[in-house]
Order: structure tokens, then sequence, then C-alpha cells
């Protein structure tokens, strides 16, 4: 879940790098193709895992529509506000996923998880109105974000949702048969828009990092995410996305965009407390 955490943080760098050359939905689109077919590749070929249509397709339906939402709410976020503070949305996440896995899959945290998980999520809001406090007291907070935070709940629903649907599928399986679903949505969405791409004439930069976001928070991300969902608490896997804005920050600072304000450093770093706290935790 640590490797987790940093690639999803990649995703919001290089994906902002994509915003004035191509639209979410194809971007998506194409993403989530490209790592269906090599999660395929790997699962049914390397792995050798037996291909075989699963029992109960509607669970993929359910979550691949879910993780659509989340994925090109994202992506339509960082048209409008900066990676950060994007990321700082994602972080409310695991606060969300706590009552989901309650309802869906009878999970319980206990006071000391939800104690960590409202003061990552402190830093988080923190984090979403820049460090500054008369932000805060105006609610001022950026469409952008109100997007993203749709996309996030969807997100909080499909996390518990992965034990509650497991019928004994491997990891592997189940991530390639969830992409492909998701692809499926996000395609016959887009289909106006997909057509509507200049694919011949974008230029490198996309093709790179559309390469990126299909292996590693795509194909790879499933997979670690099915891996942990069968072995932790839903609220526990998706904590570790308390990294996430820590990340985003050196990313974004090595990559030449500028550096965080301490204030907001600080709400991140908070967020981060709330991981360590969890992470000493047993609960299961």
């Amino acid at each position: 879940m640590l490797l987790f955490a940093a690639l999803i943080a990649g995703s919001f760098t290089f994906g902002a790098l994509t915003v004035p050359y191509i639209h979410a939905v194809p971007l998506n689109a194409l993403r989530f193709v490209m790592a269906a077919l090599l999660m395929g590749a790997f699962a049914f070929g390397v792995a050798r895992q037996k291909f075989a249509f699963p029992p109960a397709p509607w669970r993929f339906g359910i979550n691949g529509f879910l993780t659509a939402v989340y994925f090109v709410t994202m992506f339509i976020a960082l048209t409008m506000t900066q990676p950060v503070a994007t990321s700082a949305v994602y972080t409310l996440v695991p606060l969300m996923t706590a009552v989901t896995a309650y309802f869906i899959v009878g999970q319980r945290s206990g006071l000391a998880v939800m104690v960590s998980l409202l003061l990552a999520g402190l830093g988080a809001i923190w984090v979403i109105f820049r460090g500054d406090i008369d932000a805060l007291l105006r609610f001022d907070i950026g469409q952008g974000e109100l997007i993203y935070f749709v996309g996030c709940v969807a997100y909080a629903i499909y996390t518990p949702l992965l034990r509650r649907f497991n019928r004994g599928e491997s990891a592997l399986v189940l991530s390639f048969w969830t992409m492909v679903a998701t692809a499926a949505w996000i395609v016959l969405y887009g289909v106006p828009e997909i057509l509507a791409t200049d694919w011949l004439h974008l230029p490198a930069l996309v093709w790179w990092v559309v390469l990126y976001l299909a292996i590693g928070p795509t194909a790879v991300c499933f997979f670690l995410i099915q891996f942990a969902s069968a072995r932790l608490p839903a609220a526990k896997v998706i904590a570790y996305g308390y990294l996430v804005p820590a990340f985003v920050i050196v990313f974004e600072g090595l990559a030449g965009h500028g550096w965080a304000s301490l204030s907001v450093a600080a709400g991140a770093a908070i967020t981060v407390l709330g991981l360590v706290v969890l992470a000493l935790l047993r609960e299961r």
C-alpha cells in the first residue's frame, strides 16, 4: 500500500501535464483499455490463470461504474485545481470508507481508528483550503474539489464492495475483469469525445503519461488494492492514501511546479500522522 500511494500520487502530477492536450474521458478510456490488455496478458499468460467468464458479472459492472466515476472526476478536477488540493480531497476517502464498510460488510472501526481518521481528515481539509483560515471560514472550496469529492464517494463505496463481491477469484482475475468493466463504462459514456480526439497529432508527452497511468496507477494499483483488501480492513487499506498529498508535494516540487507553502505542508504532515497511528494498530 506504500507503493500504491506513491503510484497514485504520480497520477496527479503527471495527469495534470496532459490537461492542455486531451480531455479526461478519452484519456481514461485509452488508459483502461491498455491497462486491461496488459493485465489480461499478465494474468492469463505469464501467471497462467485460467480464463473463464466470471459468475455474477454484474459485480464487475457495479465496481467498474464506481471506478469510472472516480477516475473521470479526478481528471476533470485537475483542469480546475492544483494537484496538491485534489490529492488532499482523496485523503477524505478513508473516513468515508470506514462508514461505507460498516453498512456494506459490517466492519467496525475502533475508537483509535476513527480518531486517527478524523485527525487525518482535518489535515486534508486544511490542505484543501490552501492553509488559509479565511478561506476555511468562508467555506471557499473550488468547483474542482467538489467534482472530485463525488468521485471519492464512489471510491469509498467501491473498496468495501471488493470484499463483499469476492467469490474466491484471485486478485489478478478480479483486477482484470474490474478494469474491463471500467473501460467499457468510460468508452460507452465518451464515444463522442473519443471520436472527436485528434489521436494522430497528440504530443509524445501524452502517450508517455498514458503508458504510466495504464501500468502504474491502474494495472499495478488495482492488483495492490485487491490484494490488500483481502487482508486488511477496508478503512485501513485506503488509509494509506494519507501519504498521497505528501508524495504529490514532493513530485510537484521535483517537477519544477513549485513547492507547497509551509502551512499546506503542515496539513499534509497531519494526514501522515493519522497513517502512522493506523499503521501501529493491529485491528483486523
